[in-house]
């Protein structure tokens, strides 16, 4: 972009705030004098590079790897239901093997028990010959009829425990069977389990090694943010103290921010304001200019220096990927954007392309600090908004960079459009939608859309954010929760403090975490260590840094610590997911997650 005047670009210049002598306000202005940003080199982007944390991932070994890893994490959930039907059967088979071992053993028994009546009965021959019963008949037949009647009796008691016997061999026989029968299943069975047990563990050191490889890019990527970081913090500054210096400026020179209504009409300004020419040399609505000293000083509506001084205020601050990030813990950018204008009096919608669409335009080349870019490009409909600092930045909440920043302004085709609040605003317009089959971004980076039902729903975690991988975003990305060493994204952090306090004024002590935010490795190790129970590794929401483990009673269902979260986490943006309830399947008392307000 390029001012119609002088007066934008060097606005926030140090100690360049007053530029060109000016003869007499009839006079024409003096020619642009380009930009001095680079000349002076203490504008607030100077020698600060614009950095986009999840290039450190553009590498194509990067690529390969998670690419890999993302194979890897599909094989192992695959592999975990595998492994669970694997184990029913094997315990289906070992219960039939169980079975078939008791009645193979009643029926060794049973062989064992009619034996011994074999065995009686062989002893009763001869112990028997003093009784007077068919057994001396026999032994003592005088004649054929006195044969026939012993014998036709022992014949009966043979048949009978001859079909004692056989019938108890028969039944040992077929459980035997049945026993050996089962006992292959159970092998066959077993042998299946293992050999998944073996391809989940190949596919876990597998995982391993990926989290190893990944190690160092993960590490450069954070020392990039830290560096990064550090850089944004010092332009951020830079910017805060240049913003202030423009309004001391004002106070010195005498002069009073107007209201936006009384520099709407440029014809009829107050009294010793000056209109300024836009880029076609007419004057601009909205904006004036004073001569003071023998330079020119922009002079912007009293609403516009209050919403400017709010969002320069806030720099910083944690950005947060979802409707309604008005602050004051974190902003989304088109929440920043409403909050602070609206705050100061100059009303705006709530989402970036109804700001667009009702806000009054202003050409590209005129923007003056203070009002609002919208950023596409169109295929993305408008998905990020910020507010005009000079020629070159802007003030955004920014999904890349995970705050309230001073960031770039895009170039091209980039900027959908430019409007001054000051303006008013007008009938809404139609503005860019988002092409069917285009990414949705949001505030410079992409969101995911909601799980459907049966994962969760919108009672959930968002997921992916800030463009790292689950599980490796740098820990400068991250803020702490105030506990320990523990770190989450920084709204979920923020908003966990303010319920652990409220919970300690309950209970006398804060809420007791044992996990956060869980790096790729962790999640690798924790899945080797409890398959059944963790989250195949890059999938879990403390990943994402939205997730936290409970302690302290708040672990086991049924305690008042648990009863308290169940009753009031929900205002503080929390929820206990539906799978870790009790009868969700998964029961998990301990794991809470942040899906926002």
């Amino acid at each position: 972009m390029r001012a119609g005047a002088a007066v934008l670009m060097p606005l926030l210049l140090a100690g360049g705030l007053l530029v060109a002598p000016v003869a007499g306000a009839q006079q024409p202005p003096p020619p642009d004098p380009g930009d001095l940003r680079v000349e002076a080199g203490v504008a607030p982007g100077a020698g600060v590079p614009d950095p986009r944390p999840g290039e450190a991932f553009a590498d194509p070994k990067v690529a390969d790897l998670q690419r890999t890893a993302s194979d890897v994490q599909r094989e192992l959930g695959d592999l975990a239901g595998q492994i669970r039907v694997a184990q029913d059967s094997v315990n289906a088979a070992t219960a039939d093997l169980q079975h078939a071992r008791a009645e193979r053993e009643a029926a060794e028994a049973a062989v064992a028990a009619q034996q011994k009546e074999v065995d009686a009965f062989s002893k009763s021959v001869f112990t028997a010959m003093g009784r007077p019963d068919n057994f001396r008949v026999l032994l003592s037949a005088s004649n054929m009829k006195d044969l026939y009647l012993g014998t036709s009796m022992v014949n009966q008691l043979r048949e009978a425990q001859d079909a004692k016997l056989t019938g108890a061999l028969d039944r040992q026989r077929r459980a035997a069977e049945a026993e050996r029968s089962a006992a292959g299943v159970e092998q066959a069975a077993a042998g299946r389990k293992a050999d998944l047990d073996r391809r989940n563990g190949d596919a876990t050191n597998r995982a391993d090694a990926i989290s190893s490889e990944l190690r160092g890019p993960i590490d450069a990527a954070n020392a990039a943010v830290v560096a990064q970081q550090k850089a944004q913090k010092e332009r951020n500054d830079k910017t805060a103290a240049n913003w202030k210096a423009y309004t001391d400026r004002l106070a010195a020179a005498g002069v009073t921010p107007p209201p936006a209504s009384a520099l709407r009409d440029p014809a009829r300004l107050p009294a010793g304001l000056n209109p300024l020419p836009g880029a076609d040399g007419k004057p601009q609505a909205g904006v004036a200019q004073i001569s003071s000293g023998g330079q020119r000083l922009l002079v912007l509506p009293r609403e516009t220096i209050d919403a400017v001084t709010a969002g320069v205020g806030v720099l910083g601050k944690p950005y947060v990927p979802h409707d309604g990030g008005e602050g004051p813990l974190a902003y989304s950018c088109d929440g920043l954007v409403r909050s602070v204008f609206t705050g100061a009096g100059l009303p705006l919608p709530a989402a970036a392309g109804e700001q667009l669409a009702v806000g009054q335009p202003v050409p590209i080349a005129d923007a003056q600090p203070g009002d609002v870019v919208f950023l596409g490009p169109a295929k993305y409909g408008v998905q990020s908004v910020g507010i005009v600092l000079d020629q070159r930045t802007m003030l955004a909440a920014d999904a890349r960079l995970a705050g309230v920043v001073v960031a770039d302004l895009p170039a091209g085709d980039s900027v959908l459009g430019v409007s001054r609040p000051a303006l008013g605003s007008r009938e809404a317009q139609p503005v860019p939608q988002r092409g069917e089959r285009e990414l949705t971004w949001r505030c410079g980076g992409v969101e995911l859309p909601p799980r459907p039902a049966a994962q969760g729903g919108a009672d959930q975690a968002a997921g992916a954010w800030g463009g790292y991988p689950n599980g490796l975003i740098p820990a400068a990305a991250l803020c702490s929760i105030g506990s320990g060493a523990h770190v989450l994204r920084c709204d979920a952090a923020q908003t966990f403090a303010a319920m652990s306090q409220a919970y300690a004024q309950a209970f006398g002590s804060p809420l007791c975490v044992t996990d956060s935010y869980r790096t790729f490795a962790a999640q690798v190790d924790l899945y080797r260590r409890k398959p059944s129970l963790a989250a195949v590794p890059g999938t879990s929401n403390h990943g994402w840094g939205l997730a936290v483990d409970l302690c302290g009673g708040a672990q086991s269902f049924g305690t008042p610590q648990y009863g308290w979260l169940a009753a009031n986490s929900r205002a503080f943006g929390w929820v206990h997911p539906g799978w870790a309830r009790a009868g969700g399947g998964r029961e998990e008392p301990w794991h809470w997650e942040f899906v926002g307000r």
